[in-house]
Order: C-alpha cells, then structure tokens, then sequence
C-alpha cells in the first residue's frame, strides 16, 4: 500500500515494474459502456492514448523476434487459432527489442526470453516505470522515491493529510514507523491499496466525509488463466513477451479474447500454449469492507462472479482445441481455463463516483485518485495498463491547471 504525494516525496505502489508489459487501447464501443461519459472517449482516442504511446515507445514484436527460437509458442498459438478461424494480430507492449535481440544473441543475461517479466527484467528489456516516468521525476530533482515504505493508515487532521508509514526490509521487518503530513494527497497504491486505504479511513472516521461509493465498483476485468496441452513448438523455453491476441464477440453472451501468453513457472518449453483471457463482463463487481475485529478490508466477491466469463472462455479455447487436436488445460495438472485470479485488479473509487470526472475524492479537497481504483472494473477486453496511464496523464493536468495553477 502506498501514496503518491505532491511534492518532494513519492512512496509508490501498484504493479507497474512486475506486469507483462501489453499495452493496448480499448475500443469505443467497450469504453463507453463502461465509463458512461464520465470520461470523453475522443480526448482519450486524440490526446492522452498517443501520448503515452510516445513516452513508452511502444511497438509490436518485430517479426524477426517472432521467427526465433524462444517465441516458438507465439507462432504454434497463432496457428491453432487460425486453423479455428480466427485472424491473430498484433498488440503492442513497452518492451526494448533491441535488448530481445541481445538476449537471443546471448550478449546479456536471458531474462524475457526464458519466461522471466513477473518479477521485473533486470536487464533493461522490459521499459518499465524505472526507466521512465518514474527517473523522469527523479531527475527533476523535485521528487525523491522512497522503496520499501508501507502505509498503515490514511487521516485528516482539518488541516493537513495525515499518513501512517512503515519502513520494512526485504525479510518483511519493521525498521521504522512514523508519520507524514501533506496538504495535497494523491493515492497511487494500486486497485487493491488505494481501496484498503480509503475504507479503512472511512469507516474509522479518519476520513468521515467520504462517500458511499467508496470501496465498491471493484472488478477482475473479466481476467482467467487459459491453457491448451499438446501444443509442440520450437524453443527450449517460452518468451514472455505477447506477440498477439485474438477477439470473439459471438459465442457467448459476453463478448471474450485470449490474448498470446507463456506458460508462468514453467521453466522449459514442454508444449503448453498459455493465453490470458479477458471477457467483457460489467455485471460482477465487489464490493471492500472493513472487519474491525481483525483490523482488516475484505473484498466480497459473488459466488457465481466468474461463471460467464469462465463458460465464454472455455467455449474460445475449445473451439481451437478441436480444430488444432490440441487437449484443454493440462490433464491432471492444470485446468483449462482458471478464473480464481486476476492479473488486473479495478475499481474500488470509481470516477465519477467515488471521486469527480477527474479524480478528485469527493468529500476532501486535496485528496485525489490517480491509479487503477477509478476504473470501473474492466478496461474492455484490453489489459488495463495504457487505459491507466492515459487517465492519470488526463487527470493530472486537469488537477494541476484548476488546482495547483498560480
């Protein structure tokens, strides 16, 4: 759990340096079923969407990267999708492929070509957060980054934001407690942290004035693990990076895509095509709340949350199955399509709920959202990570015009 605030500190959280790295705009009709006007599509589409593009430099796979030998599981998958009768195409992702290319030529550490991005790319391959936005900040010399920092708790004190932190090492022990106060907060810890923070706040009272909308509106963005076995391809391991995704808004009641994945923990290539699927569900959400007896925030999710979107995944991958004499999941082993997870946890201070059109909690002045919390549960189909980073590019110059302009 973190924050961001304004000023000369930054105590971060979110999964920013640890994801696989796609990045792949929405398309309107999706965008706008889910965030009903709050947010105009159009300034996404023409200002905030490229403008992200360009400070992540973002690009599909090179094709000579998807003819090498680690990326034999990209071209089996977009096969056996063909052979069912889809058209794979390209997504892009902020991945440095000349770092790709080094690794394949074994001129640095292999790192995103054996499977390896869920715990961050120490040789540069993956462009993430600590090569850019993050050292742009730095390097203004206005914003200091504090790692290994957790926030306990969130206040006002009718003058100044109040924040409870702890220093921990690497072995989960406390080194040190104390406290910070600002006069402008902004949440950037995460779905998850900015959520658990601000009901936990609400229902103490330390933050009394927030309204019912906090800590609901919070969703899986349709996300499950999909696998099909007996799927032989080149390579002796399987790359991380995505090459491609497919779409299938037919059949099912709710429109599903997979997405070109790798087999996660599996440290050799034994014939796995992996994907990550997403289907479009905006019904099942869940809802924060906070357990005083345990001093917790618990996330209630419906019993049959899942069950549309596991069935509209299943009836995708089974139709490769079939036309490709593939086997669904791994038998014995691993299920063919797992939806007790989410890569993409959304929601839980949804804007135009929670907070106004622009991130603004509603309630307290100087007080903002700036992450994954303001989606609304799904992002449409897409990973959610250029959605986020376009929205806080809009939100932030919204905030520091009307709010911080002299």
């Amino acid at each position: 759990m973190s924050i961001l605030m304004f000023g000369e500190e930054l105590v971060l959280g979110g999964g920013s340096v640890i994801f696989t790295g796609v990045m792949i705009q929405p398309e309107q009709k999706y965008f706008d079923a889910l965030f009903k006007g709050t947010v105009d599509y159009k300034s996404m589409n023409d200002k905030y969407y490229p403008l992200v593009r360009k400070v992540l430099n973002l690009n599909s796979m090179p094709d000579d990267i998807y003819q090498s030998k680690p990326f034999g599981h990209s071209r089996i998958w977009d096969e056996q999708s063909k052979k069912a009768g889809y058209t794979p195409y390209p997504i892009d992702s902020i991945f440095n492929w000349d770092v790709i290319r080094d690794e394949i030529n074994c001129k640095v550490r292999k790192s995103a070509t054996i499977g390896e991005s869920n715990l961050g790319n120490s040789n540069g391959a993956k462009f993430d957060l600590t090569q850019n936005y993050l050292k742009y900040a730095q390097e203004t010399n206005l914003a200091k980054v504090y790692p290994g920092h957790e926030v306990q708790s969130i206040s006002h004190d009718g003058k100044q934001y109040v924040i409870d932190v702890k220093k921990i090492n690497p072995e989960g022990k406390v080194l040190k407690s104390y406290t910070l106060t600002c006069d402008s907060l902004f949440l950037a810890a995460g779905s998850i942290g900015t959520s658990e923070l601000l009901v936990k706040a609400k229902h103490l009272k330390k933050l009394a004035k927030l309204n019912s909308y906090v800590g609901e509106g919070w969703g899986t963005n349709g996300d499950a693990i999909v696998v099909r076995s007996f799927s032989i391809s080149e390579g002796l391991t399987q790359a991380t990076p995505s090459a491609s995704k497919i779409d299938d808004e037919t059949m099912s009641s709710v429109p599903a895509t997979l997405e070109n994945w790798y087999a996660p923990g599996v440290p050799v290539n034994i014939g796995i095509a992996g994907s990550l699927g997403m289907a479009f569900d905006t019904k099942n959400r869940a809802k924060f709340v906070y357990d005083a007896k345990k001093d917790k925030v618990n996330l209630l999710w419906p019993k049959t949350g899942n069950d549309e979107c596991e069935k509209a995944l299943r009836k995708l991958n089974n139709k490769i199955t079939l036309k490709s004499l593939s086997v669904p999941g791994v038998p014995l082993v691993v299920n063919d399509v797992t939806t007790s997870f989410t890569a993409h946890p959304l929601g839980g201070a949804v804007i135009g709920k929670a907070t106004d059109n622009y991130g603004r909690v509603k309630g307290y002045k100087g007080l903002y959202v700036i992450d994954s919390a303001l989606i609304p549960g799904s992002t449409g189909l897409v990973n959610p990570s250029l959605t986020i980073a376009a929205l806080a590019e809009r939100n932030i110059e919204e905030i520091i015009n009307k709010d911080f302009y002299l």
